[in-house]
């Protein structure tokens, strides 16, 4: 590996560990020239599918696209990039292991649907208003009754939930 101070090749590991739930390995490393400390990260290359557009277009697997559209939903939201990183691994294990050379852009919403209720209920909605194309009130309500539905009883809930009932009794 490189230096990137002094552009030496001679480096040497100082500490590994594993990251990204065990996706990745991040090293520690030392120039042995001039000293200097950097990291880099090792993961290995996964052959992902194409994926196949609504309209038919078939384009590469882009984990940058998904980042960014979740991003976009978890925006202002209490969610760290390590839960991003580790969504993003979910999904594409999930279509990695479907072992078909194609997956549908559908199939990989419906799967990032499955999965953020259970780190966001807001981002859900804002990426489901986008992935549904919400044409109005009643559709973002319809979502929330749907959501509310298959909701799970959880614990130790660290946000404010969007489907938590009104209390009684409360002064107007």
């Amino acid at each position: 590996m490189r230096c990137p101070a002094c552009s030496s090749d001679d480096t040497r590991v100082i500490d590994s560990r594993l990251g990204d739930a065990g996706a990745s390995v991040r090293r520690r490393r030392e120039c042995q020239a001039c000293s200097h400390r950097f990291t880099t990260f090792e993961r290995f290359e996964r052959e992902q599918p194409r994926v196949v557009k609504s309209d038919g277009r078939r384009e590469t697997w882009d984990e940058e696209k998904l980042r960014r559209g979740l991003l976009r939903a978890l925006e202002k939201r209490p969610v760290g990039l390590d839960q991003v990183d580790a969504l993003i691994n979910d999904v594409s294990r999930q279509i990695q292991l479907s072992g078909e050379p194609e997956v549908r852009s559908a199939a990989i919403g419906e799967i990032v649907m499955s999965l953020l209720p259970q780190i966001d209920e807001i981002a859900y909605v804002r990426y489901a208003s986008v992935y549904r194309s919400f044409e109005d009130v009643a559709a973002f309500s319809k979502e929330i009754d749907r959501l509310r539905k298959d909701r799970q009883p959880t614990s130790n809930v660290t946000q404010l939930s969007l489907l938590a009932e009104p209390k009684s009794g409360r002064r107007k």
